[in-house]
C-alpha cells in the first residue's frame, strides 16, 4: 500500500491520526472474526505505534531485518492485534492476513512470533511472558554498541507489567552502561487483567521511580499525536543514559463502553458491541480490509 521509505510516511499529525483510528477499525474487525483476543491494551496503543512505524522508525518493509533498522520489543505480548494491525497496513504482510488471527497454522498467534518461527516479519522475538522484553532489549542495545552501531531500540512495557521484578533488573543494567540508544515506552493505562494496578500493586510514584533507576523520564499523553511524536525525538537526544516515556492512555480507547475498564484488557466485543464500536470509530479514506458484518 505504501512505498518502502526509510523516511517518515507521514508527517502530519492528521494523517497520523486517521491511520490510527484505521488501525482501531482493524482490531475491532480482526477481534470480530477470531471471536478471541485482547481488546483494551491495542486499543489504547494505536497512537504510539502508529507514530513510531509511520513517522519515527528507520524501517524498510521489504527488508525488515535490513542492517540499519531500529528494534522494536514487544514486552506485552498480548496486545498483538495492535502490532499486527499497524505491520499490514504498513506493508510487512497482506492486509487479507489481518482474518487470520489466532487461527491454528496461521502468523498471526495470540502472542507474536518472529518471520523464521512462522510468524510476521518485522518481529524480533516471540514475546507473551511479563517482564521479560526489557532485558532482551538492553541486551540488544548492548550488542549494537559492541559493533559500534547506532540502531535505536524500543521496548514497550504495560504498566501491570511493571510489577514484575525483572523489569527493574533490566532498568538497573540499563542505568550502570549508560545505554542511551534505549527507549522504553510505557502504556500507563492505569488498568490490569484483574483490577486497576493501584489496586493490584502500587506503582505511584511511577516517574521518581524511574529517575531512581537512572532513566530520562518524559510523561506524555499517550493519544496526543503531537507530544508523542516530541517525545521520541526528546528521547533520542538523551546522552549517556536510558530514557522512558511514561505514555498515559485510555484502555480501550475509542469505544466508551470500553475506555478504561479493566474487565476489557482481554476479551474481544461480541457481534452487538462490535457494531457499536465500529460506529463510534470513524471510517477512514484507507478502507476496511473486510466488511465483517456483509461476509457473515
Amino acid at each position: 500500500m505504501f512505498a518502502d521509505l526509510k523516511n517518515p510516511v507521514f508527517t502530519d499529525t492528521d494523517d497520523l491520526n486517521e491511520m490510527a483510528r484505521q488501525i482501531r477499525r482493524d482490531i475491532i474487525n480482526m477481534l470480530l472474526i477470531s471471536k478471541s483476543g485482547h481488546s483494551g491494551g491495542p486499543l489504547g496503543l494505536a497512537d504510539i505505534f502508529t507514530a513510531l512505524y509511520f513517522n519515527k522508525l528507520n524501517c524498510l518493509p521489504s527488508d525488515p531485518y535490513m542492517d540499519s533498522r531500529d528494534y522494536v520489543f514487544l514486552s506485552i505480548g498480548h496486545v498483538a492485534p495492535v502490532w499486527y494491525a499497524t505491520l499490514a497496513r504498513r506493508g510487512y504482510c497482506p492486509l487479507d492476513e489481518l482474518k487470520t488471527l489466532r487461527k491454528i497454522n496461521g502468523r498471526l498467534q495470540g502472542h507474536p512470533a518472529p518471520l523464521k518461527t512462522h510468524g510476521l516479519p518485522g518481529v524480533e522475538i516471540a514475546s507473551g511472558a511479563l517482564g521479560q522484553g526489557l532485558s532482551i532489549a538492553v541486551g540488544a542495545c548492548l550488542g549494537l554498541r559492541l559493533d559500534n552501531k547506532s540502531n535505536r531500540v524500543y521496548c514497550i512495557c504495560g504498566d501491570g507489567e511493571l510489577n514484575e521484578g525483572q523489569i527493574w533488573e533490566a532498568a538497573m543494567t540499563a542505568a550502570h552502561h549508560n545505554v542511551d540508544n534505549l527507549t522504553v515506552i510505557v502504556d500507563r493505562n492505569h488498568c490490569q487483567i484483574d483490577n486497576r494496578t493501584e489496586i493490584v500493586m502500587k506503582l505511584e510514584p511511577l516517574a521518581d521511580k524511574w529517575k531512581a533507576f537512572g532513566f530520562e523520564v518524559f510523561e506524555i499523553d499517550g493519544h496526543n499525536m503531537k507530544e508523542i511524536l516530541e517525545s521520541f525525538d526528546k528521547a533520542e537526544k538523551v546522552k549517556g543514559k536510558p530514557s522512558v516515556i511514561l505514555a498515559y492512555t485510555k484502555m480501550g480507547k475509542g469505544v466508551s463502553f470500553m475506555e478504561d475498564n479493566y474487565k476489557w484488557h482481554g476479551v474481544p466485543p461480541n457481534d452487538e458491541q462490535g457494531k457499536i464500536a465500529l460506529s463510534e470509530i470513524q471510517k477512514t479514506k484507507y478502507g476496511d480490509f473486510v466488511d465483517y458484518y456483509a461476509e457473515k
